[in-house]
């Protein structure tokens, strides 16, 4: 028998006694009609395959765990506090989507008054969209002028994924921002699937104030550590 390649579904040539040792060979089993729109849908499926975690129900909110970090005594302990007074702050703010960016804005300098930051110490700047934040963050940073910096933003999913590329680059360039100069730079973007999210989301800028001037106060006693 000639050794040739035939189609995968094509129907097995005859065979006689003396084509292997030991009898005729047992009848082979028909393959599995395959269609043509799904190679693999013949394939046995793996129970692995089954959906490990599901997604919530529309409407249904993800709540994060409760609690606090409890440290036993006699451990040395290095934490912030969200305090604002004599502290320089740079806040960074996208005009795209400006319906939501002004609204943090708001909450942002209103938060930055109740953490006892003064006016003429906050700069604000505003940049074209998310994109930019992280390399105006980093600009403000290298100054040394600020003890921290607020980047503010709001990123809504559209038909393409131009939301995924911005939304990636905006997290990763403000995080380097912060390494590369030691400057705290916190995340005070939205990242969310339609406005309505957005704007049960705006208090998002007071908690991206809190962690920047809770980073900076440690950061301080840091500094103040290692001097003595």
């Amino acid at each position: 028998m000639s050794d040739q390649f035939l189609p995968y579904d094509a129907p097995l040539p005859p065979r006689s006694d003396d084509d292997e040792p030991g009898g005729p060979p047992a009848p082979a089993e028909p393959l599995a009609q395959v269609p043509a729109d799904d190679p693999f849908a013949a394939w046995p499926q793996a129970e692995s395959g089954a959906v490990v975690e599901d997604r919530p129900e529309p409407g249904q909110a993800i709540q994060h765990s409760a609690g606090e970090i409890e440290i036993p005594d006699g451990y040395s302990v290095i934490e912030g506090s969200p305090i604002g007074k004599r502290r320089s702050v740079a806040v960074v703010v996208s005009r795209f989507n400006g319906n939501l960016t002004n609204r943090m804005l708001r909450r942002a300098i209103d938060a930055l008054e109740d953490a006892g930051v003064a006016p003429d110490a906050v700069t604000i700047v505003p940049v074209p969209g998310a994109f930019e934040l992280p390399l105006a963050a980093l600009a403000l940073a290298k100054t040394r002028n600020y003890a921290c910096i607020v980047a503010l933003g709001a990123i809504v999913r559209g038909e393409t994924p131009h939301f995924d590329y911005v939304a990636a680059e905006a997290a990763s360039g403000l995080q380097l921002a912060g390494i590369e100069t030691g400057v705290p730079v916190a995340f005070g973007v939205l990242t969310v699937e339609t406005v309505a999210q957005g704007e049960a989301r705006i208090d998002r800028a007071a908690d991206a104030v809190a962690s920047a001037l809770e980073m900076a106060d440690v950061f301080a006693q840091l500094r103040t550590t290692s001097r003595g």
